[in-house]
C-alpha cells in the first residue's frame, strides 16, 4: 500500500513511517525543510512538500495514495485554539478527496482529551467542547458516514527516546526553568503512556485492519502517577520535587494548567481485542528513568 504520512518527520510519525516501511508499504511522507526531505529520502521514504496550512499539498497528497495518515500536530499550547483549527481545516482538506474511495484515513488525538477522573475506553466518544479546541477525532471520524474508512487513533504520552516524552517534556522544560518539579496535591494523578515503536506498530494494524468509525487507543502504561514521572524529572535535572496547590497550577504550568491535577487514565484493552496489538517496549518510569535519557 501507498500511504501518505503527514508529521512524517516528527517523533511519532519518525516511528510510523519506519513501521510502514519495513512491512513493505511505500511512504509518501509530508515535510516542509530541507533537512526533513534527506532524512526521508535517507530511510526510503517519497519526499512531498507541504504543512499543515498548504491545503491544496495536503489534498494532492491523499488523493494520490491509497492511504493516509495525519500525525501532524503544532503543538504550542499558547495557541491551543489557533492549532486546533488548523488541524480541522487539514483534515477537511485531506477528507474531502477521499469521500466515496473506502480509502483507510487515520486521524491522531489524545486519551487525555476525553475526560477526566474515569478510565477512558475506546467506546467513550468525545463532545466538542469550547475548553478542549482540537477537535481531530471528530473532524476525521465524520467521514466514515462518507465512504472513507475513517479512524482514529488516541494518543498518551508518547515516549521512547530523543529526550521525549509526550507533555512530560514540557514539564521537563518547565522544571529547569522555575528551579523546582511540581506535582499537584499528593501527585496520585495519573497519565497513561506508550512506548513509539509501540505507538507505530498500531498505527500500522489500524491501517492494515481497522474498520470505519473505528477509535483506537495506543496505551502501554494504563496510568502513571504524577508523582513517579516528577520524580524522576528531579533527579534527572537535579532540583528539588515538590507539591504545590490545584490553585497554584496556573503560575506553575502556565498553558498546561489545564491538564495538573488530572487523574487521566485510560484502556487499550478493546483495541488489543480488535487489532491484535500487543504493547512489548519498555515502560515509562523504566524508559525516562535512564541516565542521560533527557540529555
Amino acid at each position: 500500500m501507498r500511504v501518505f504520512v503527514t508529521g512524517a518527520t516528527g517523533f511519532v510519525g519518525t516511528a510510523v513511517v519506519r513501521e510502514l516501511l519495513g512491512a513493505g508499504h511505500q511512504v509518501l511522507g509530508l515535510t516542509r525543510s530541507d533537512a526533513g526531505a534527506a532524512a526521508l529520502s535517507t530511510i526510503g521514504a517519497v519526499v512531498h512538500r507541504g504543512d499543515l496550512d498548504d491545503l491544496d499539498s495536503l489534498r494532492k497528497g491523499a488523493k494520490e495514495t491509497d492511504g493516509t495518515i495525519h500525525c501532524a500536530f503544532i503543538h504550542d499550547f499558547s495557541k491551543f485554539a489557533e492549532n486546533g483549527q488548523i488541524d480541522k481545516r487539514a483534515i477537511e482538506a485531506m477528507g474531502d478527496v477521499l469521500v466515496g474511495t473506502n480509502k483507510p484515513f487515520i486521524v491522531t488525538s489524545g486519551t487525555g482529551l476525553v475526560a477526566p477522573n474515569v478510565t477512558v475506553t475506546e467506546e467513550m466518544r468525545r463532545e466538542a467542547s469550547p475548553t478542549v479546541p482540537r477537535v481531530s477525532e471528530q473532524a476525521g471520524l465524520a467521514y466514515a458516514s462518507r465512504g472513507v474508512r475513517a479512524m482514529a487513533i488516541r494518543l498518551p504520552q508518547v515516549h521512547g527516546g530523543e529526550g521525549k516524552a509526550g507533555l512530560i517534556t514540557y514539564l521537563l522544560l518547565l522544571a529547569r526553568q522555575k528551579g523546582s518539579a511540581a506535582y499537584v496535591g499528593d501527585g496520585s494523578d495519573r497519565w497513561p503512556a506508550a512506548h513509539r515503536l509501540d505507538v507505530a506498530r498500531l498505527y500500522r494494524l489500524a491501517l492494515e485492519k481497522g474498520t470505519a468509525d473505528g477509535l483506537y487507543h495506543a496505551v502501554g502504561d494504563e496510568g502513571v502517577p504524577m508523582r513517579e514521572i516528577i520524580e524522576v524529572i528531579g533527579h534527572a535535572l537535579n532540583v528539588p520535587v515538590v507539591s504545590i496547590k490545584k490553585e497554584e497550577a496556573g503560575d506553575y504550568y502556565g498553558p498546561l494548567a489545564m491538564f495538573a491535577g488530572l487523574d487521566l487514565p485510560a484502556s487499550s484493552a478493546l483495541t488489543k481485542q480488535w487489532l491484535g496489538w500487543k504493547p512489548r517496549e519498555i515502560g515509562l518510569i523504566a524508559d525516562i528513568g535512564q541516565p542521560g535519557y533527557f540529555g
